[in-house]
C-alpha cells in the first residue's frame, strides 16, 4: 500500500528544510514565496532566491498536481498509461551561485501514480537525483560529491550508485554539443524495484543527502576571489545549462505539457547567460581544462 500522505508530507518537509538551511547559509538572499493553483488540478509553492552573496539565483519548488491524462514526457516508457488520470508530487531545487568557483547544482525528487489501476495493480513510480555543474574544475569537489551520492544509495543496495551514476552521465548530456552538462551524480526514473516502502526510503535518502553535499563544496569555494573574466566564463557555461533545460529536461517538458505554471517551471534558468560565437578558451587554461574534466569517469578513484 503506497503511503500517499507520507509522500506528500515528506516533499513539503524537504522543501521547508532546504529553505531553512539556505537562509542560514546565505542570509543576504531575498526569498519570494509564491503559492499557486493549477487550473487542471492541484498546485504548489515556488520559492525563488535572488541577490544573495552565495546564491545569485535559486529556486526551491514543491508541487502536487493531478489531471485526466499523463503528458507524453511521463509516458514515454509506459504508453499504455497515456489516457489515465494521474497524480504527481515532487520537489525541485536549482542553485546558481554568484562566485564562479562554486558549482551550480540541482536536485529533483518526484512521485507519480495513476488514479486507476492497470491489470489489477496500482501503477506508480519514483524518480529523482542530483547533479553538479561546475564552471571551474576541482577534483576534490567531484570526489566528495560522488562519495555523498554513493553513501545516499548504499543502505538500499550496492548496485544502485553505479547504475544511477551511469544514468546521470547519460541523461545530462547535450547531443548537439557533444558534451556533458556537468560532472553528474545520480539519476533514476520509473523506479519501483524496492517496493513502495523501499523505493520511498531511497527517495528520502537522496533528497536528504543533497544540500549537505553541496554545502560542503560551497563553503570551501565561496571564499575564493574571482574576477570579471571568470564571471564571463561562468555566464558562458550557464548557456549550456539553459540549452539542456529548454531542449531535453524531462521535468521542464512535463511541466509545460501538463499545463503547469510557466514561471515556476522556468525558475531553473540562470539569471544571466552568454552565447559567445565560436568561443575557444586559451590552451592550458582552467577554462580549457573544464571540457576534459567533465568527461564521465570513476570519480571515487580520486583521479
Amino acid at each position: 500500500m503506497l503511503p500517499l500522505p507520507h509522500i506528500h508530507a515528506f516533499m513539503q518537509d524537504l522543501q521547508s528544510g532546504i529553505l531553512r538551511e539556505l537562509a542560514t547559509l546565505d542570509p543576504a538572499a531575498n526569498t519570494v514565496t509564491d503559492r499557486w493553483q493549477r487550473p487542471g488540478g492541484g498546485g504548489g509553492t515556488s520559492c525563488v532566491l535572488t541577490g544573495g552573496d552565495l546564491v545569485e539565483k535559486g529556486g526551491v519548488n514543491y508541487s502536487h498536481v493531478f489531471g485526466k491524462a499523463l503528458p507524453a514526457s511521463a509516458t514515454r516508457r509506459r504508453p499504455e498509461l497515456a489516457d489515465r488520470d494521474f497524480e504527481a508530487t515532487g520537489v525541485s531545487v536549482v542553485l546558481h551561485p554568484r562566485n564562479p568557483h562554486v558549482p551550480a547544482s540541482h536536485l529533483n525528487v518526484r512521485f507519480f501514480t495513476t488514479r486507476e489501476t492497470y491489470r489489477g495493480a496500482a501503477t506508480w513510480w519514483f524518480g529523482g537525483g542530483f547533479d553538479l555543474t561546475p564552471s571551474y574544475p576541482f577534483l576534490e569537489d567531484a570526489v566528495s560529491w560522488h562519495r555523498a551520492a554513493r553513501e545516499a544509495c548504499a543502505p538500499h543496495g550496492p548496485d544502485l550508485y553505479p547504475r544511477f551514476k551511469a544514468a546521470c552521465d547519460t541523461y545530462f548530456h547535450l547531443p548537439h554539443r557533444g558534451e556533458n552538462r556537468g560532472l553528474g551524480g545520480l539519476f533514476f526514473d520509473d523506479f519501483t524495484e524496492l517496493g513502495p516502502d523501499g523505493s520511498f526510503a531511497l527517495t528520502r535518502s537522496v533528497g536528504g543527502a543533497f544540500l549537505p553535499a553541496w554545502r560542503e563544496i560551497a563553503e570551501k569555494r565561496q571564499p575564493l576571489a574571482w574576477n570579471a573574466e571568470q564571471k564571463a566564463f561562468q555566464r558562458y557555461r550557464r548557456s549550456r545549462y539553459a540549452e539542456f533545460n529548454l531542449l531535453y529536461d524531462r521535468g521542464t517538458l512535463f511541466g509545460l505539457q501538463s499545463g503547469g505554471r510557466t514561471e515556476s517551471i522556468l525558475m531553473s534558468l540562470p539569471p544571466q547567460a552568454d552565447w559567445v560565437y565560436n568561443y575557444a578558451p586559451p590552451a592550458g587554461s582552467p577554462e580549457a581544462e573544464l571540457s576534459e574534466f567533465l568527461q564521465p569517469r570513476d570519480w571515487l578513484s580520486g583521479s
